[in-house]
């Protein structure tokens, strides 16, 4: 489960071939206790919780880096390797 990012205390991962179970584009984060699946395109929760004020920074930081995390993507489900992607500052 490669670490593509982390700021704030927020862990951002890509796991690799992880289309099946959510079938679409989406990150995996951990904060403290919480964890959750998160989804690329519009930053909604798939599965799992965040607290509301860190889930509020990791849809601001899908935002700015949309193209690169779909990139990242794509390279992910193809088991490729993954780009480092700037935190949020």
């Amino acid at each position: 489960m490669p670490v593509i990012s982390m700021f704030y205390g927020i862990i951002v991962m890509m796991y690799y071939f992880d289309n099946k179970k959510h079938h679409h584009p989406h990150i995996h984060v951990q904060y403290s206790d919480d964890e959750a699946v998160i989804s690329i395109p519009d930053g909604r929760i798939l599965e799992g919780s965040i607290k509301s004020a860190k889930l509020k920074l990791v849809q601001a930081w899908i935002e700015i880096h949309q193209d690169e995390l779909v990139a990242d993507w794509k390279l992910a489900v193809n088991g490729q390797q993954l780009f480092k992607i700037d935190p949020l500052k």
